[in-house]
């Protein structure tokens, strides 16, 4: 059986007030030119599908025409589960209709085995699919206690429960799969996830997860790893587009595996090409480094946070100019000379006393100027509160 893992679309998220459809609409062509390519038989869907609980309308419509698509009239079996970002029940409220062209879309964690047939192959695959099990999802109460520490170990201990407890559905005739949108400890996370801990409390140790099944599809995280310390094969496929500057220069893909009935999955990665590339420009040289770079076209397709050392206040007619000589330069921020010596300011106690440092600071700031003492007093209580939030 052939099956593509994928997760964490978050239809409709933007950047920094950048819409992502486009790239987003992207990507579904492109994983449907992969599906037809590669003859998948099944696709694990792991999780935040939308990036809110209530999505804008041109997400949800994305969504429905991607499920039509892959699913080519039911020839292909799809599995989608809510994350934490789902509004499950609105994300399942549609199941009766998505059932007719053999789509699965799950939205509590309610503990079943759905089975997918390939008459081709002969083959069957059981799978358990788990959406998002937060404590309030899986409706139960773990723990009267309020410490992390025994809230996570009543976690792990409920999770590992349901595993076993699904995984005695497996057989050795069947291609046994997993597939849940957690945090699994030891795991790279990215900025753009939204927390799914409290503290450390909803999270897993890599042993929960269940040996019996051939392969665990998660989602969550946005960076396409296997998780270490498994007792199987177990992965997070990573989201198909860069979703914030933690992710520049991440290779986004979707998971390809291969198995049959009894042996260990073979498992492909397949790089995306779809989506702009989010790109860091740090110019230590000033402003007129953006500008050769500008002329230079680079990263005429990319998202850009843009980082300026300079030593004056950029005009706003610069910064106008920057904007509209690059439609993807989302973030202009300057790096003030000034900010230095601030930091030194703040660093470097032992030489003199730090009114002192400021004054000298100051003087050189206003071009001779000299600050008047509510000034220096007003200074030193901002470095005390400063100080003393720290303690």
């Amino acid at each position: 059986m052939r099956i593509i893992h994928t997760a964490d679309w978050h239809l409709g998220k933007t950047l920094e007030g950048r819409s992502r459809l486009p790239e987003q609409a992207a990507f579904i062509d492109e994983l449907c030119e992969i599906v037809e390519r590669e003859q998948i038989d099944l696709i694990l869907m792991a999780g935040d599908v939308f990036d809110t609980v209530n999505p804008p309308s041109a997400a949800e419509q994305l969504f429905y025409e991607s499920m039509a698509r892959l699913s080519d009239n039911g020839k292909r079996r799809i599995i989608a589960i809510a994350g934490n970002h789902d509004n499950p029940e609105r994300l399942a409220a549609s199941r009766p209709l998505a059932e007719t062209r053999g789509i699965e879309l799950l939205g509590l964690p309610v503990p079943q085995i759905l089975t997918v047939d390939v008459p081709s192959s002969g083959e069957q695959a059981r799978i358990f699919a788990l959406p998002y099990p937060s404590e309030s999802r899986l409706q139960v109460l773990l723990t009267d206690s309020n410490e992390e520490e025994l809230l996570q170990l009543a976690y792990d201990q409920r999770l590992a429960q349901l595993f076993a407890l699904q995984s005695r559905h497996f057989s050795k005739d069947t291609i046994n799969l997993a597939m849940s949108h957690l945090y699994v400890m030891g795991s790279h996370e990215s900025e753009s996830e939204r927390p799914i801990q409290v503290g450390g409390a909803y999270t897993v140790s890599a042993t929960t997860l269940p040996a019996a099944a051939q392969y665990v599809a998660l989602g969550h995280l946005h960076r396409p790893q296997n998780v270490s310390k498994a007792p199987t094969l177990a992965r997070y496929s990573g989201s198909p587009l860069a979703y914030s500057f933690s992710e520049a220069g991440q290779a986004k893909s979707v998971t390809l595996l291969d198995i049959k009935p009894g042996q260990e999955a073979h498992m492909e990665e397949i790089f995306l090409s779809s989506g702009k590339p989010l790109v860091e420009w740090k110019a230590k040289e000033g402003i007129e480094q953006v500008h050769r770079w500008l002329d230079e076209q680079r990263d005429l397709n990319a998202w850009i946070d843009l980082e300026i050392h300079v030593t004056e206040t950029i005009a706003m007619e610069h910064i106008h100019h920057l904007r509209k000589s690059h439609s993807g330069i989302l973030g202009i921020r300057p790096i003030y000379a000034a900010a230095a010596e601030v930091e030194a300011i703040r660093v470097d106690r032992s030489r003199m006393p730090i009114d002192e440092l400021f004054q000298r600071f100051y003087v050189r700031q206003t071009g001779g100027a000299q600050p008047d003492e509510e000034t220096i007093k007003l200074f030193m209580e901002l470095i005390g509160e400063e100080d003393e939030s720290l303690v």
